[in-house]
């Protein structure tokens, strides 16, 4: 079960789904993406300072190259790296270097108030000339236009480095949304999974125990009537293995609702029509009463699948408890239709064990009644199990006909 959405990377799910067409992209190792972050702006800066200033190493080539090293550094000082550069724009008029380093102050340390001072400075070493004796006031187009071309020079690589800055963090917190959604996709499957190991837990359950008990009351059955001794002692042997077989599923039901599981639906579902089928098969003193639930050709008055097979479930560990704890007694089935609240109420109920029968001594595992009531849950109903006055016990079901859950309305 995975919950659709738009995620910023392809979920493991269609990963196979990838046409040859748009093949993954091939990225550059980390030590050659390392080093040509470093080296390429130091080639840039060294190369704007000899085409400005040419080959000779005079102030303004000295200067700039300085600016052009300095970069080297600019990760680990980028404020101070920063400051190294400006006279290298001052004095040797490069760009690239003073431009970078203001670039990788943005990219690491947003802070407003010290971009916006570095921004300053840097305006003003490209405003002002060098000598600064050359400096015109009454030149205003000129100084316009260069005032302007500072203005773009510094602001540029300042909001450049934010918005690199910004696409990073939105991507760190992506990969995080990704993670975390692929997280709760593994633990909604997980829910899904127990809720299905719970389900066959109960199915299994329901139909092996009740099998298996009838063949342990059958070959006790046998073994007392049985004349020939090897007939009794083959019917004593099925008896034991039959006890025996129970108390391993009563482990396996138990690690079954912990971990592993079929998700299969096992077939074929029981419906109340076969409730006859198994009266008959039980072996016990039963009277069975039932209305025509479930067999309207109403669409309102039809009872759903799921609640005919609860009804089912309930009935079958009800006759399998019967033999457990209630050898001998009398049992009374009733399955009926409420009409007026459009509920079928399913009640088993058995009168005092007799004395003069003999227990099967079958194990139990604790999972019957309890799995009842969370099947009358699950469908939006009641369960009631609680011993009589005359020392029998009853068990009463009531489940809407038609549940929300069950598809139909």
């Amino acid at each position: 079960m995975t919950v659709s959405s738009v995620r910023p990377s392809p979920s493991p799910l269609f990963e196979d789904m990838r046409t040859p067409a748009n093949p993954p992209r091939r990225r550059l190792p980390s030590w050659a993406t390392r080093w040509g972050s470093l080296l390429i702006p130091l080639v840039l800066a060294v190369a704007d300072a000899l085409l400005v200033n040419g080959v000779t190493f005079d102030l303004e080539l000295n200067v700039s190259l300085v600016a052009a090293a300095a970069l080297l550094l600019r990760r680990r000082f980028p404020a101070l790296v920063f400051l190294t550069t400006l006279p290298g724009i001052l004095i040797g008029y490069i760009w690239f270097a003073p431009m970078i380093a203001l670039y990788t102050v943005a990219r690491r340390r947003p802070d407003r108030r010290l971009l916006g001072v570095l921004a300053l400075l840097l305006a003003a070493a490209h405003f002002i000339p060098w000598p600064v004796s050359d400096f015109e006031p009454t030149a205003y187009r000129d100084n316009t236009l260069v005032l302007i071309d500072a203005c773009v020079t510094s602001v540029g690589p300042i909001a450049l480095g934010l918005l690199v800055r910004t696409r990073s963090e939105l991507a760190a917190r992506i990969d995080d949304l990704t993670r975390s959604r692929r997280h709760a996709d593994e633990l909604i499957a997980e829910q899904v999974l127990s809720t299905e190991r719970a389900r066959l837990a109960r199915e299994m359950h329901d139909v092996v125990a009740h099998q298996v008990s009838l063949i342990s009351l059958q070959a006790g059955a046998v073994q007392i009537s049985a004349e020939d001794a090897k007939a009794r002692e083959g019917a004593r042997t099925i008896r034991e293995l039959s006890v025996r077989t129970l108390d391993e599923l009563r482990h396996m039901v138990g690690i079954l609702r912990a971990a592993g599981g079929d998700l299969e639906d096992l077939t074929p579902q029981p419906r109340l029509a076969d409730l006859p089928r198994l009266i008959e098969l039980s072996a016990l003193d039963v009277a069975y009463e039932a209305d025509p639930a479930g067999e309207s050709d109403d669409e309102e008055g039809r009872t759903a699948e799921a609640v005919e097979r609860a009804a089912f479930r309930i009935v079958q560990e009800s006759l399998t408890n019967v033999r457990k704890h209630a050898p001998g007694a009398r049992v009374t089935v009733r399955v009926r239709d409420l009409e007026e609240s459009r509920e079928l109420r399913v009640e088993v109920r058995n009168g005092p064990p007799d004395a003069s029968a003999a227990s099967p001594g079958l194990p139990g595992g604790g999972h019957g009644l309890v799995g009842l009531r969370e099947r009358a849950q699950l469908l939006g109903g009641t369960l009631k199990a609680e011993p009589t006055d005359d020392g029998g016990f009853v068990v009463r079901a009531d489940f809407p006909k038609c549940p929300p859950r069950a598809g139909c309305s």
